[in-house]
């Protein structure tokens, strides 16, 4: 079996000595860039990996990133943010860091709980999930110097060029946008879309792609609304698809596909081209389309802007970089 590196491996690598690889590790912002780098890199190479209880006595660090598990509510679409923990769970482990799920039922609570777990230095970091416009848990992560990563868009003026925090998402507009383009090669002019009720930073994100590929095309369909409930949007469109006003539906989500095809079986147009958004096992099993949000490319990004190349030491995006946008996939079935 082969020797695991040591410090003085990534040393001699780097060309450094051992107390600047630890500065590295440990207090990175007091190494010149391009040292950091070289070290970064020796570490990279090498698969150098410090040992946690040892890392933890010296640093005071917890070496442990603490995470927001949504209260269970069944239904269709949970599994994406379970896939997500999962995926984010192995990725912290090769990087030697720990993920501790905390509970809460609102903001206000989560604050509460966060607040414990950053007085009794039991997370080094947060990923928090679901933002929303007026979000309080950012500034609050901001004034208490805690570094943290959202799994969802600030949504202000310019997440993209000046975003508030560093932040990882899907590109909900170019999911739908390709579900779109496919439901008007497939089925005609008239591809509608069934989405949440207006206001919701991901529900609009995701009407947009479907605007602009309607839009390109030069042509139009009816915009439907509905909560994610199968039997809400079921009920929702079966007027409509009785009518035969839409070729084809793109939707915000997969309950939302599943009341849809439900609604076109009633309406005796079983074969009605429909596509979902989270490509959930319970689509799968029906064979409608849907786009897939790649969650395990997240839980990469995600780590990748707390965590920068190291692997070990969280600190406020080392990499540079302000955000994580993954494409994501359009499975047609």
């Amino acid at each position: 079996m082969a020797k695991s590196p040591t410090v003085d491996d990534v040393a001699r690598v780097a060309g450094v000595s051992r107390q600047t690889v630890s500065n590295v590790l440990n207090t990175p912002s007091i190494v010149k860039d391009s040292t950091r780098q070289r070290v970064e890199s020796a570490i990279a190479d090498l698969g150098y990996r410090p040992h946690a209880a040892a890392r933890m006595l010296r640093t005071r660090r917890s070496s442990t990133i603490g995470i927001h598990l949504d209260p269970y509510a069944g239904g269709v679409s949970g599994v994406v943010l379970d896939r997500f923990v999962h995926a984010l769970t192995e990725h912290a482990g090769d990087r030697g860091m720990r993920m501790l799920v905390y509970a809460a039922r609102t903001p206000e609570e989560e604050l509460a709980r966060l607040a414990e777990l950053a007085d009794r230095a039991e997370v080094d970091a947060v990923v928090i999930t679901g933002t929303f416009y007026g979000d309080p848990r950012t500034g609050w992560l901001h004034r208490r110097g805690l570094p943290f990563v959202s799994f969802g868009r600030p949504w202000g003026d310019d997440d993209v060029g000046q975003p508030s925090h560093p932040w990882v998402d899907v590109d909900g507009a170019a999911g739908t946008r390709a579900a779109t383009e496919h439901a008007l090669s497939i089925a005609g002019p008239r591809v509608a879309f069934l989405g949440w009720p207006s206001g919701s930073g991901t529900g609009d994100d995701r009407e947009r792609g479907w605007s602009e590929a309607m839009a390109a095309a030069r042509t139009s369909g009816p915009r439907w609304t509905a909560v994610d409930d199968v039997a809400v949007a079921r009920d929702a469109v079966t007027e409509a698809l009785g009518g035969r006003q839409a070729d084809a539906v793109v939707c915000a989500s997969d309950s939302l596909a599943i009341g849809v095809h439900l609604a076109a079986v009633d309406a005796g147009i079983p074969r009605l081209p429909v596509v979902g958004f989270d490509n959930t096992p319970a689509v799968e099993a029906l064979g409608i389309s849907s786009v897939e949000q790649l969650p395990e490319r997240v839980a990469a990004g995600t780590l990748e802007l707390l965590m920068g190349p190291t692997g070990n030491v969280v600190a406020p995006h080392p990499s540079g970089l302000a955000h994580v946008l993954v494409t994501p996939r359009l499975v047609v079935r």
